[in-house]
């Protein structure tokens, strides 16, 4: 078996917003100590990362963004927005989880690995082109896309983004092309406050940005329905020639800065095995996950465990599921107008 890529430097470590910010060091820590557990650590194996150049960088960012963010290298504290802060390894760190995304797409696509993990913080979505935010100083997955695009010639990727919060960054970078499908679900109103399901891209793009705005205290089952019965059908007409997953892990329960209820044990698995599926029929299994958000350090560990073990194929689970009245107020109030307004505006069948 073909063991699970895992993209990390020790330099996330050293990028520290400060002693009492959510998005710290602990967070990869965390993991690190879980895959070091030998229930997973036979299946797993570790790569540095490459260093994003600027030329790279400024394909999704502009030069007053790259040059703000290389300033802040060797200064101890630099404020950026009322959440996103920098010290002097945060530049570093950030070309590397940038960087991060071109190594494990060599490995997806060179190597014939079939599921890599980039293991990086600052984590990235919420970044747009000329402005860091939410914790996210240059847009990895954005620039993940770049890389396939520009070095691999992809031509349709699909880019699924599960963190609690919208990737408004994300959003913007491809609003207007069809070479990249945009699906996120997220808690709303939350922040940013982008992702209304009216979005669905211009232009060029119309359709291939696809919001499913969730109420809080939606679970594993409204998860697993909107995956099953709204995404499944349109990327496998899509048929995308890589996934890449924003994979946030804030939308699990108990998360401090969230209001979901997705559990590591379950909810984690299943999606991960809808998206497996949906990789194996269109793209040769292929799938490169990337941290975004998740602040309950448990559930960051269990969660990318099972992850791990379910794209292995060494956890099972159930393939049927029963769904309650809980998804007919989802298919109702979210899922059927934004079908409509698809059906009325693009080429979907749905």
């Amino acid at each position: 078996m073909k063991k699970f890529a895992i993209i990390y430097d020790k330099i996330f470590l050293k990028h520290n917003p400060g002693s009492f910010h959510p998005e710290a060091p602990q967070r990869v820590q965390a993991i690190l100590e879980r895959l070091q557990k030998e229930d997973i650590k036979p299946y797993v194996e570790f790569f540095l990362p490459d260093t994003a150049i600027k030329e790279e960088i400024l394909w999704n960012h502009s030069e007053y963004l790259y040059n703000l963010i290389s300033q802040t290298k060797g200064k101890p504290y630099t404020q950026l927005d009322p959440d996103t802060v920098t010290n002097e390894y945060s530049f570093e760190a950030a070309v590397k989880a940038v960087g991060a995304q071109k190594t494990a797409l060599k490995l997806l696509l060179e190597k014939d690995y079939n599921g890599a993990f980039a293991l990086v913080r600052p984590p990235g979505h919420h970044a747009e082109r000329d402005r860091a935010m939410g914790f996210c100083l240059f847009n990895n997955i954005a620039i993940a896309a770049y890389y396939a695009k520009n070095y691999y010639g992809l031509k349709r990727i699909l880019i699924v983004d599960w963190d609690l919060h919208h990737g408004n960054g994300t959003q913007k970078s491809f609003y207007s092309d069809s070479e990249v499908l945009y699906f996120s679900t997220h808690q709303y109103p939350y922040y940013p406050g982008t992702g209304h399901y009216s979005e669905i891209g211009k232009d060029e793009g119309i359709g291939f940005t696809l919001n499913i705005p969730l109420p809080a205290y939606c679970g594993d089952e409204e998860y697993i329905y909107v995956f099953k019965h709204f995404l499944e059908s349109i990327a496998l007409q899509y048929k995308p020639q890589i996934i890449m997953v924003s994979a946030g892990f804030d939308f699990c329960e108990g998360d401090p800065l969230g209001s979901m209820e997705v559990t590591p044990q379950f909810g984690i698995p299943v999606l991960t095995k809808i998206l497996k599926n949906i990789a194996e029929k269109t793209c040769n299994g292929k799938i490169l996950f990337t941290l975004e958000g998740g602040y309950n350090l448990t559930n960051l560990q269990e969660s990318v465990a099972n992850l791990i073990f379910t794209f292995l194929g060494i956890k099972e689970i159930p393939e049927k599921i029963e769904f309650s009245e809980k998804t007919k107020k989802i298919e109702t109030k979210i899922l059927k107008p934004l079908k409509e307004l698809l059906r009325y505006k693009t080429k979907w069948q749905i």
